[in-house]
């Protein structure tokens, strides 16, 4: 039967919901191997998935484990998912946005898939941050500060652990209905009423072409009408890093920037803004304008920031024991020019070699390493000007300039 299973999503063929729990379930319970796992998602990777499997799965994946109930807590509870990219921690920076404008955000949040840490790799940079909370815990946070960052409880879609964690190791992670599928089987099951998804698209995401991009966005507005919850979706690009730090300590303090308001406006700033406001306005029913004004006051006077270092401490996180190491490489202009590209997936690959991310489930990150763009898109630099600080412990790989940047 798994065999048959396998062969028929092999020919393209749509598979029965029967079939879809047998195998996933199977998979769960120790009964369906790694590799045959692995043959299945390749198949679904290469053939897709109908509507009618892609809800399936979706209900398969929920079904696994606990569903939350978040309906006693006061307000409109909203939420918010990034396809993932490099240099993406928007999540850092939106939900304590969000909660300092009166969101109530309950934000579980995943690992890395790829190049780079997720939230939780992000973080777990914070010595202390705890990220396993209980569901008791997590409601009295919420009700007493209005937002939590944790992980996935334990019994919450333990299907998606599973399956994230082998995608992540066999290619299969671009895969939209898998993607679909693993997004909101969490939304929904951890009590979510209103969601928005950043669908990253280029060289540096999940997902390549805005062809496929509106695809994934199309689909996950579907699954939530399936499911009776109103998602919005934002197309950003990530073909260039975003904002000027890739790695998980580097990245945190770049939060902290921002939320501070030190930070000047650039790509990276926009799109909190941008996803922030989109937030306020599902969770408060205000319009988008109104929204994006109580955003940058939370910023202004620092609210923001404030609702950060609450959820932080609530959460036994020190910020200011977060690290990142001593050893610096500079990579310099070989030119004088403008910048006219700055290759994400290039960055993104060194940033894995140096530990940022991994590349077997059994890897460990250093979340001391990674990278800070010194120059960005458009900027005019001279020959030998820093373009970036690269921040490393073991062996430096070898960092090939003209396979990054571009300059005119």
């Amino acid at each position: 039967m798994i065999l048959d299973i396998i062969n028929k999503k092999r020919l393209g063929k749509e598979l029965t919901y029967q079939e879809l729990d047998l195998f996933f379930n199977g998979y769960l319970k120790g009964e369906v191997a790694d590799y045959q796992m692995s043959a299945l998602l390749m198949a679904i990777c290469i053939n897709g998935m109908s509507d009618e499997e892609t809800f399936a799965l979706t209900k398969i994946f929920i079904d696994s484990g606990d569903v939350l109930d978040f309906s006693d807590l006061p307000g409109i509870k909203v939420d918010k998912h990034s396809t993932g990219g490099i240099g993406d921690k928007t999540t850092l920076v939106i939900v304590p946005i969000v909660a300092a404008c009166g969101g109530t955000v309950v934000k579980m949040s995943g690992r890395g898939l790829g190049y780079t840490g997720g939230t939780i790799d992000k973080l777990e940079s914070i010595p202390g941050y705890r990220i396993d909370l209980e569901e008791d815990e997590i409601k009295r946070q919420v009700y007493n500060i209005g937002l939590v960052v944790t992980g996935q409880t334990a019994d919450l879609v333990p299907m998606d652990k599973v399956i994230y964690a082998l995608r992540d190791v066999t290619s299969t992670v671009s895969s939209i209905p898998l993607i679909a599928s693993s997004i909101m089987s969490k939304k929904i099951a951890c009590g979510a009423d209103k969601i928005i998804i950043d669908i990253k698209v280029g060289n540096g995401a999940l997902i390549q072409t805005k062809e496929d991009a509106k695809k994934l966005s199309s689909l996950m507005i579907r699954i939530g009408e399936f499911y009776n919850r109103e998602v919005r979706t934002i197309i950003s690009d990530m073909n260039t890093p975003l904002g000027i730090t890739i790695g998980n300590s580097l990245e945190v303090l770049e939060a902290i920037d921002v939320l501070r308001g030190k930070e000047k406006k650039n790509d990276f700033v926009n799109l909190c803004i941008e996803l922030a406001s989109n937030m306020v306005s599902m969770a408060l029913r205000i319009p988008y304008a109104e929204a994006e004004m109580k955003v940058m006051e939370s910023i202004k006077n620092k609210s923001a920031y404030k609702k950060f270092e609450e959820m932080v401490e609530a959460q036994g996180g020190k910020i200011d024991k977060i690290k990142v190491s001593n050893k610096v490489h500079f990579v310099k202009a070989p030119c004088s020019g403008e910048i006219k590209k700055i290759n994400a997936l290039e960055w993104g690959k060194i940033s894995l070699h140096l530990g940022a991310g991994k590349e077997n489930i059994t890897d460990k990150i250093d979340y001391t390493v990674g990278i800070k763009l010194n120059k960005l898109l458009g900027d005019k630099v001279k020959k030998g000007d820093v373009l970036a600080t690269v921040y490393y412990n073991k062996k430096l790989p070898e960092i090939k300039i003209d396979n990054i940047y571009k300059f005119e």
